[in-house]
């Protein structure tokens, strides 16, 4: 009936769970140094359930949290951070060193998440200065991969921004935005989605990630007028805690909802796709059982993946 892409799942928490050790502020970037080689484990992992499209393992990839002492958000009183500003361009390559087992499974996504911390408009730096923040990692990773995956992007401002470092590539560049897991219509900054419907008319594709599964419809309904390929990818995070979201805390402060299993997931994705998603996966908490629930359930729609 329709092609699909499907997205992997979440990275950071399928890293936790295999891993076996408590969550960090640097779990996922300090897997790319310990453990390169379960990066990796999960990407296939991800593309054996269906996936089409591997993400880069480089969300928390920026200058600004990689940086030591206490201008990094992530530091606090009894975390003391080290100074890796210098290890940037290093990482970027690890993590797409360890996406080069699914090379050849489909494509793959160079992910470059939010300047300052995920959900915090507050915290991000002006569009003047995060331009040139984002340009310097879009650089890195367009060379290696298909397209670029701006995430998590939580204001009008931060889009403007992903979108000018992203067109500098020469890649395609794909926007997705979080929402209030409340009002789906709704940035993290409190602006209306549909201030952003203009930046992501100019975008190769709209979505929205790392938001409430029950935000998605509202918020889908908002980008429909951008009039470009849009689609949704969820967390199944039990709550979205107002310590979290205010930062120095890591993902062992988060929990996975005990409703939100494949089957339920799956539910809500093909909810989506009859709204007119076309690009549909998972963020965090959904593993590679959600995503082969997702593929089956596109398949027997009469789905193609792509």
């Amino acid at each position: 009936m329709t092609d699909i892409t499907l997205l992997d799942g979440g990275m950071g928490q399928e890293l936790i769970r295999r891993n076996g050790q408590p969550a960090t502020p640097l779990w996922s970037t300090q897997m790319l140094i310990d453990r390169p080689e379960l990066v990796s484990e999960v990407h296939l992992a991800f593309a054996d359930a269906g996936a089409s499209v591997a993400t880069t393992n480089s969300y928390a990839l920026h200058r600004d949290r990689l940086r030591g002492g206490s201008s990094n958000h992530y530091a606090s009183d009894d975390v003391v951070l080290p100074d890796m500003e210098d290890q940037l361009g290093a990482l970027l390559g690890a993590a797409l060193d360890a996406a080069e087992p699914v090379r050849d499974r489909g494509r793959i996504a160079g992910a470059i998440g939010p300047l300052g911390a995920s959900y915090r408009a507050d915290l991000h730096p002006d569009e003047a200065a995060a331009v040139p923040l984002y340009a310097e990692v879009a650089q890195v990773l367009a060379p290696r991969v298909d397209l670029l995956l701006f995430e998590t992007i939580p204001s009008v401002m931060a889009a403007r921004a992903c979108l000018s470092a992203g067109r500098q590539t020469g890649r395609p560049v794909w926007l997705s935005f979080t929402v209030d897991d409340t009002e789906g219509d709704r940035l993290r900054s409190g602006e209306r989605l549909a201030e952003v419907v203009e930046v992501a008319a100019a975008a190769d594709a709209a979505l929205v990630n790392c938001s409430a599964p029950e935000a998605m419809p509202a918020a889908l309904d908002a980008l429909a007028p951008a009039g470009v390929p849009m689609g949704a990818y969820a967390n199944a995070f039990a709550t979205l805690t107002k310590d979290f979201i205010a930062g120095g805390a890591t993902a062992a402060s988060l929990s996975a909802r005990r409703d939100m299993g494949p089957e339920a997931y799956a539910d809500h994705v093909m909810g989506w796709v009859a709204q007119g998603a076309t690009i549909v996966g998972g963020c965090c908490e959904t593993g590679p059982a959600h995503i082969a629930e997702i593929a089956r359930r596109l398949r027997a729609a009469g789905h193609a993946i792509v």
